[in-house]
């Protein structure tokens, strides 16, 4: 399996992994709201080039800044941008550890 059709799964696998394990009765639901926030990534449209297999998103696109990873956190604290909030974090965990995979390997 290739590098980015690995890193697209993770962005759908993880959230439905956590929306089963803490949001049972209505996972379905917490999937489909954490996965939509992918939508984040219109931010790399941005960007020249749009899309380098080499660059680390995390802090050079607007919305994956550090104080936008913040105000993610924040979002995740309270029950109502929850779901929200944590589909943010997760998107920025599985983009660090993208950054991670191409600096080291």
């Amino acid at each position: 399996m290739s590098h980015s059709v690995l890193h697209v799964a993770l962005h759908f696998l993880i959230p439905g992994l956590i929306a089963i394990l803490f949001f049972k009765k209505r996972w379905r639901q917490a999937w489909l709201i954490m996965v939509l926030t992918m939508a984040v990534d219109l931010d790399h449209l941005m960007a020249n080039p749009i899309y380098d297999p080499n660059r680390c998103s995390i802090n050079f696109h607007p919305l994956h800044s550090y104080l936008a990873i913040l105000l993610y956190g924040l979002m995740a604290a309270f029950s109502k941008t929850r779901l929200i909030g944590l589909g943010l974090l997760l998107h920025m965990a599985i983009d660090l550890g993208d950054c991670f995979w191409t600096q080291y390997s």
